[in-house]
């Protein structure tokens, strides 16, 4: 986790700098392929938190406070960083989630979401190095199928 956030603080400011726009299918949502991961893995690590809610992203203080512990939160704000405006507005996705009541909710649909969106399009999987570790099982002879 530790090497993967940094990768991700690393890939954010490559973005500011070069002014880069999410190419990803889900740009407009802020839920885009180059940046999933740190949702997925940010809502793992709220899972059993007593105070901070999906509601808590609309509450800058929070933000502010735990943006550098917990990388959902830190998501957020990259969003409202790059994105100006009311979060319903600019990430309709990420406003509606922050309506689920629990974060086993939203992490299980998270991952979900990651498999259809991202791990089941051969557009963003032919780029995978497959072997011994991972593998690619082909449906049906079609080469092109997970």
């Amino acid at each position: 986790m530790r090497v993967f956030a940094k990768y991700i603080i690393l890939m954010r400011k490559i973005q500011m700098r070069y002014r880069l726009e999410p190419a990803g299918s889900q740009g407009v949502w802020g839920l885009d392929d180059y940046c999933f991961l740190p949702f997925y893995f940010g809502a793992s690590q709220l899972l059993h938190h007593d105070t901070i809610r999906p509601s808590s992203i609309h509450v800058d203080q929070v933000l502010q406070a735990f943006g550098d512990e917990y990388m959902y939160l830190s998501s957020v704000q990259f969003v409202k960083q790059v994105k100006k405006g009311n979060l319903g507005e600019t990430s309709p996705m990420l406003n509606d989630i922050s309506a689920v009541l629990s974060w086993e909710k939203i992490n299980s649909g998270l991952l979900k979401m990651y498999k259809a969106e991202c791990l089941g399009k051969f557009q963003i999987m032919q780029h995978f190095l497959f072997g011994s570790i991972l593998t690619l099982k082909e449906n049906g002879g079609d080469s092109t199928s997970q």
